[in-house]
């Protein structure tokens, strides 16, 4: 039992991690309504494990690389399928896999290149991730609930398209600064 409670919020992980295919099979298979369900007890799950490792100090190893993990199948799930759909542009699609794409290239490099590079969420990353998952949900409710709300996705995908870039020209900036100072240093 101490075993269970000690490891909940990777539990709670493992259950998003395993939401990003079912997401997935409903999207393809048009149970939209059933999709969204699923996306919002993904969310669920997501604050209730941040809140637990937080607040009872659960946090561990795996739980750092597992949490966004599971978030990150669970988004590269969404946007492939509602793009596959005609739901999401493929546009916003190629931009918020490139961003992240390039985030952990630049790691890689980082870490070749010798570079005193700090892996850490910034607010512009985080800011992004919000809204991505904002959009997703309001596809996903759209689409469950069979609105016909083309201007405000519309919208909402320029302003997802537009949190992701900055997000990226951030973490950018971040490296570049990295860069610098690694030519100093060497």
């Amino acid at each position: 039992m101490i075993f269970f409670l000690r490891n909940t919020p990777n539990i709670l992980t493992g259950l998003r991690l395993a939401c990003a295919p079912m997401l997935a099979v409903l999207l393809l298979t048009q149970h939209e309504r059933a999709a969204f369900i699923v996306f919002v007890i993904a969310g669920l799950t997501d604050l209730a494990d941040g809140w637990l490792a937080k607040r009872f100090h659960l946090a561990t190893r795996v739980g750092r690389w597992l949490d966004p993990t599971a978030d990150k199948a669970l988004m590269l799930a969404a946007f492939l399928c509602l793009t596959q759909m005609g739901a999401t542009p493929i546009w916003l699609t190629a931009v918020v896999i490139g961003r992240d794409i390039a985030i952990v290239l630049g790691i890689l490099l980082a870490k070749l290149m010798e570079l005193p590079l700090r892996v850490a969420p910034l607010p512009a990353g985080k800011f992004s991730t919000a809204v991505q998952v904002g959009y997703v949900a309001l596809i996903l409710f759209v689409l469950a609930f069979d609105f016909d709300w083309q201007t405000v996705t519309a919208l909402a995908a320029v302003i997802t398209g537009a949190a992701t870039i900055l997000s990226w020209i951030a973490y950018a900036q971040l490296w570049l600064r990295a860069a610098g100072r690694g030519r100093r240093i060497a």
